[in-house]
């Protein structure tokens, strides 16, 4: 009885370059970004629609149904429908590409958790401070009741995690992949790559302050080039994870309306602070680069398969 072969991963290429091949597949990586973006849409939708039948039976009126009552239930329905977007970016990329799921987690085809908690006892702590204290501007406060505040602290900690990575997987991972295949050259590659998918998904988020703007550009395009340098996710993860987690639960703590704080990136919203975290992700990727200029960004194995 004959086995069928897993798909082969590409030796000794980079990250971005794990799409690549003799043709460049502009059509297929297009409605790979379609597909992706269906996700993004179809999932908050379906989940969040449904979650949305509690709260109304219980009086209160989530943002999807027109409503301004940021529930716990509403919350755990976004974070879960954002974390799906890892295994619909691992079919995306296998259906397409026919390149294992798995090698979306990094060069080595698999998540590598201690690359992640080095980079969390390291750069975990000065990246905490730096969100904190942002998160401690003065905002709207909304009158959340104590069970209220427990159900919100328990859906943050155990599912904000798994919607910043599911925003990883898709951006940086699937999407920066997709755009950094199109080029026949590497470093254009890498450049069309960082560049579409940071700007893609800073438009994504609908700001219009510009120093809201600045932030996330810079956040997303210094993620970017953490998982081109690393060979890998694990990086971008954690500190999208940390950036939104403590965000959440110091604005639960704080009482802060979500509903409004969480939608409201409009002109005149951001401050001169913004640029402090803006800053920070500077020097987190310089450091980063530092710490991997001598091995250079990391490749695949030599092995063919994964």
């Amino acid at each position: 009885m004959m086995t069928r072969s897993r798909p082969p991963v590409p030796a000794g290429v980079q990250y971005h370059r794990m799409l690549a091949g003799d043709e460049r597949r502009i059509g297929r990586g297009i409605l790979a970004i379609v597909l992706l973006a269906a996700g993004l849409v179809v999932f908050p939708t379906v989940i969040g629609r449904a979650a949305a039948l509690i709260d109304q039976h219980r009086g209160q009126a989530p943002p999807i149904v027109g409503g301004t009552d940021y529930t716990p239930l509403s919350h755990a329905a976004s974070m879960i429908s954002l974390g799906l977007l890892i295994p619909w970016s691992m079919l995306i990329q296998r259906w397409l590409y026919h390149l294992p799921g798995a090698s979306l987690h990094s060069v080595a085809s698999r998540f590598r958790f201690g690359l992640f908690g080095r980079s969390l006892l390291v750069l975990g702590p000065p990246w905490l401070v730096v969100t904190v204290l942002g998160a401690l501007a003065p905002v709207e406060e909304s009158p959340w009741s104590q069970p209220e505040i427990v159900a919100f602290f328990l859906a943050t900690t155990l599912l904000t995690p798994l919607q910043s990575a599911g925003e990883e997987y898709g951006v940086r991972g699937l999407v920066f992949r997709v755009v950094g295949s199109w080029t026949r050259n590497p470093r254009a590659g890498l450049i069309a790559g960082v560049l579409v998918s940071s700007v893609l998904f800073t438009a994504l988020h609908g700001a219009t302050d510009p120093y809201i703007v600045v932030w996330y550009f810079v956040l997303w395009t210094g993620l970017a080039i953490i998982t081109w340098r690393t060979g890998g996710l694990e990086i971008a993860v954690m500190l999208h994870a940390v950036l939104n987690t403590f965000t959440f639960l110091v604005a639960a703590a704080l009482r802060v309306d979500l509903g409004s704080a969480t939608q409201d990136r409009s002109a005149g919203v951001g401050s001169p602070y913004q640029l402090v975290p803006t800053a920070a992700v500077i020097v987190i990727t310089g450091i980063v680069w530092w710490c991997t200029r001598r091995s250079g960004p990391a490749l695949t194995p030599a092995s063919s398969t994964a």
